[in-house]
This record gives structure tokens, C-alpha cells and sequence, in this order.
């Protein structure tokens, strides 16, 4: 892997889709509402599936190479890059909002730069498992198995949803996974949802000047539907998982019941794979009934592990943050695996608050696993909307994993939910080659 020895150069767009370097200034990194200098060590070639965006109404804030003063580009707008899964962000693009920005669409916003003619993030690569690689999926072959599937489910809403939506649309990839016959299956339940996330990626009101990636499920599966095509799925499949709870849905618990007698029919056909439930963790009875009929796993998504920091974003209806901690306690007096799909946001998941919070609940929750996944949100958006003037005083996100990784070696890092065969055999194994 290529090391850098000095910073990368800022990027700039002309609005017309044409990106630049600013050979006269490096790269700033943005950690809460501060730019700051990005230690070299921190740069990575931009992976394989990366993405450049133009950021409209911002300029880009950089180092003067010759004063080592922090400066606004104004040749062009800023510029940031999306990163592939299986990479966690260290630092945000950087820059200055001008006062008719509009709100940038649900993505993440990872500093980038340009040396040597190559192109630099500031990211590690969490995860060893290849399940959603770009260079791992062919158009041809995703075609062909999406398919096949509607073909053998003639009826099945499901998979209809999942094919026609999900796979051939939105080109989600757990579903082109599907279409392909390996690893982790999605099973999206639920049309209503008992939250009212900020920067919810399937559901936004009216009155917000955001959209949603995709359309979110308008039906309420049955279980029968549920069964008939993940039974083969966990039966055929390499390290299979299904997994309950997607980004094109509302909050799975509120369908518990089906789930319930999904996983129970499931288990009649097949013992083999891992069942697995992406949730807000809302409803701990739920969670107990469900590990009771089978439920292997559990993953609950959070912004925060604070509770004024979560609530001020997921705005539950009829829960509280109490509730996802005691639906992972009961998870795991059942022995099931739980994780967290923990939303990094360089400047607030890395100050000291937040860090002594995680020590916190992760000794009252026995938490198995951490998922450092990137937020996608308008930084400066987010921030407005919960309030948060000043993030506090802030470690960096690599200080911070490599702080937990020594008081908790037990608790793994990742970024996908893993299969029965890392849960309950070697975990560092790549499996998914």
C-alpha cells in the first residue's frame, strides 16, 4: 500500500461535474464544526467503488503549503468522497457554508484529496469480509438471478420488492447478493416505523427540503412469503444469513409476531446459517419472544450511545433509550450475538463524552461487536438539528477505536453482521471469499 509522505492536495469542482487540485493548499479535515490538519498516517488510496461529490455552496478550507495557515479555496465548490463499505471515516470534508447552501442529500462526506495522480481519503478499512465489494458483483449475472428468482416466486411480494426495488433500482447490495445466491439475505417486514429519524434514508416529510434514497416497503409480508424463499437461501448459500430489518423499511419489532413464526417454520426446514434482526432495539420483549424461537443475532443502529444525543435525532415514539439497551441485555441472556451499527460522526462519536459513554454501555450491555458505519448526513444540517453548538473536546476517531480495542479485545470491529461461522468459530477468518 502506498504511504504518503506529506498531505494531499484540496480539490475543488466548477459546478459542471470537473473536479481540480489546489496545488497551493493541502487538505483540512472537518471534526465536529472544526477544520483541522489530517496526520498523514491517516490517508488511504481512495478504495475501489469510491465516489466524488461536488458539495454546492460550500468552499473547500485547506493548509497555505507556504504559510501553514488555513485559508478558503475559492476557485471552485468543495469537494468530498463517499467510501465503500467495510472503511470507516476519520475526518469530514472540510468548508465553509455560504448562505444559500442547499442541504446536501443522505451520504457521507469523507475528506479527500489528490497526490501523485491518485486519489487519498482519510479512512481505515474496518472489515475483512468482501460481501460488498464492487468488483465482486456482475451486472450480467445480477440480471440473470434476479430473474430466476421472480421466475421461482411468481407470487411472492417479497421478493418481488426485492428484485424489482431493491436489486434492479436502487441497486442495494445485500439484494444483488441475494440475486446471486450468497451470504446475507435481506428480509424487509415492516411498512410503519415507531421512529422519526432525522436523517431516515426511506421515509422524510414534506415540509423537509431532503429526500429519501428509496421507497420504503407498502406491505406487510407474511410469514409463509417470508419463508419460501429464505429456507432456500440459508439451505444453498455460502455462510448464509437472513437478515430482518432493512434500510427500505420501517422498524421491524413492530412485526415481531411474523417474524416470530417465520423463524419458527424457518428452523422446521433448515438448522443451517444465522438469523439475524437489524432493529432500533425498541421493543425488549420482542426481542426476547424472537431469540426464543431461534433469533441468533441482533444489531441495533444508534447515533449516539448518549441519550440526549440519541434522542434528539431519532425522536421514538413510545420508547426510550433505556429500551435498546435492555432489548441487547436480553439478546445476550439468551447467548445470541449483538452488535451496534454505531453511526460515525468525526467530532461527536470521538469526544471524550462520547468515548467514557461507550466504556459505559458496552460493560452494561456485554456488547460482542461494534459496526463503524459512516453517517450519512449534511454535517452542518445534523448538527442544527439536535442542538449540538459545541461537540466538546474530541480524542479522533482511530484514537478512539484503538482505545477500545485495548480495555474491551473481546468486543470485535466490523461493519456487516457476520455469519454463524465467525460468530461461533474464528472471527478474524475472511469468510466471504
Amino acid at each position: 500500500m502506498q504511504i504518503l509522505t506529506q498531505s494531499p492536495f484540496l480539490l475543488y469542482s466548477d459546478g459542471n461535474g470537473n473536479i481540480f487540485e489546489d496545488t497551493s493548499l493541502y487538505v483540512a479535515g472537518r471534526s465536529g464544526w472544526d477544520a483541522l490538519p489530517i496526520p498523514v498516517e491517516d490517508w488511504i488510496l481512495l478504495p475501489d467503488g469510491g465516489q466524488l461529490y461536488e458539495l454546492p455552496g460550500r468552499r473547500g478550507i485547506g493548509i497555505d503549503v507556504e504559510t501553514g495557515e488555513m485559508r478558503i479555496c475559492d476557485k471552485g465548490w468543495a469537494v468530498a468522497a463517499f467510501i465503500p463499505p467495510a472503511h470507516t471515516g476519520l475526518f469530514m470534508s472540510a468548508y465553509e457554508t455560504l448562505p444559500d447552501a442547499p442541504t446536501l442529500p443522505l451520504f457521507c462526506y469523507t475528506a479527500v484529496g489528490w497526490f501523485n495522480d491518485e486519489m487519498y481519503v482519510t479512512a481505515v478499512r474496518i472489515e475483512k469480509d468482501i460481501r460488498q465489494e464492487a468488483a465482486g458483483y456482475d451486472c450480467d449475472k445480477i440480471e440473470e438471478g434476479a430473474a430466476g428468482l421472480l421466475k421461482a416466486y411468481p407470487h411472492n411480494r417479497l421478493v418481488k420488492h426485492l428484485m424489482e426495488n431493491c436489486c434492479m433500482t436502487y441497486t442495494c447490495p445485500a439484494a444483488r447478493n441475494l440475486s446471486l445466491g450468497r451470504w446475507e439475505c435481506p428480509v424487509p417486514v415492516s411498512p410503519a416505523c415507531n421512529a422519526n429519524c432525522i436523517g431516515c434514508i426511506s421515509f422524510q416529510p414534506q415540509e423537509e427540503e431532503i429526500f429519501s434514497t428509496q421507497d420504503r416497503l407498502t406491505f406487510k409480508p407474511t410469514a409463509e412469503e417470508i419463508v419460501e424463499f429464505t429456507v432456500p437461501h440459508l439451505e444453498t448459500a455460502a455462510y448464509p444469513i437472513i437478515s430482518y430489518g432493512q434500510g427500505c423499511e420501517g422498524e421491524p419489532l413492530l412485526m415481531w409476531e411474523t417474524i416470530r413464526d417465520s423463524i419458527i417454520e424457518i428452523r422446521k426446514h433448515t438448522s443451517k446459517g444465522s438469523i439475524n434482526i437489524n432493529t432500533n432495539g425498541s421493543k425488549p420483549d420482542a426481542v426476547r419472544a424472537l431469540c426464543e424461537a431461534g433469533l441468533n443475532s441482533i444489531r441495533v443502529s444508534t447515533n449516539s450511545v448518549r441519550e440526549r444525543i440519541y434522542t434528539a435525532y431519532y425522536k421514538p415514539n413510545n420508547y426510550s433509550f433505556a429500551d435498546i439497551k435492555e432489548s441487547l441485555k436480553a439478546a445476550r441472556s439468551y447467548g445470541a450475538w449483538t452488535s451496534i451499527n454505531y453511526f460515525v460522526f468525526p467530532g461527536m462519536t470521538d469526544s471524550v463524552e462520547e468515548y467514557e459513554a461507550l466504556r459505559d454501555f458496552i460493560r452494561e450491555t456485554d456488547l460482542c461487536m461494534i459496526q463503524w458505519r459512516n453517517f450519512n448526513i449534511d454535517p452542518d444540517w445534523y448538527l442544527e438539528k439536535i442542538d449540538e453548538a459545541d461537540t466538546g473536546e474530541c480524542i479522533g476517531v482511530k484514537q478512539l477505536q484503538e482505545l477500545i480495542h485495548e480495555e474491551f479485545p473481546h468486543v470485535q470491529f466490523g461493519y456487516f453482521n457476520p455469519p454463524i461461522e465467525r460468530i461461533k468459530g474464528n472471527f478474524e477468518a475472511d469468510f466471504a471469499h
